[in-house]
């Protein structure tokens, strides 16, 4: 039993507006990958097959999307962030 009853809607938000946050900044950028302007080289590249797998799988070169970049590297910042604060403020998990 929790000693405050605001404490579990605090819960409740902390969790679910980062979620929303991240899905909806998500779904914008990788609906803002497929409009954007690029040369004749990157066509020819994303056409191109590398190795063709069994069962009719193909390989391309194609670039990463800036928000999966984005998302890898703040979820690496993020992790390092946070054994380094629980260690200083030595919080036991």
């Amino acid at each position: 039993m929790r000693l405050f009853a605001l404490s579990n809607f605090q819960d409740v938000v902390l969790y679910f507006f980062p979620t929303l946050v991240f899905m909806i900044l998500f779904g914008l950028g990788l609906a803002y990958v497929r409009f954007r302007v690029r040369g004749p080289e990157d066509e020819a590249r994303e056409n191109r097959i590398i190795y063709h797998f069994p069962d009719g799988i193909k390989d391309r070169d194609v670039a990463v999307p800036v928000v999966m970049t984005l998302i890898i590297s703040g979820t690496v910042v993020w992790a390092i962030l946070y054994i380094l604060v629980h260690g200083l403020l030595e919080v036991k998990i």
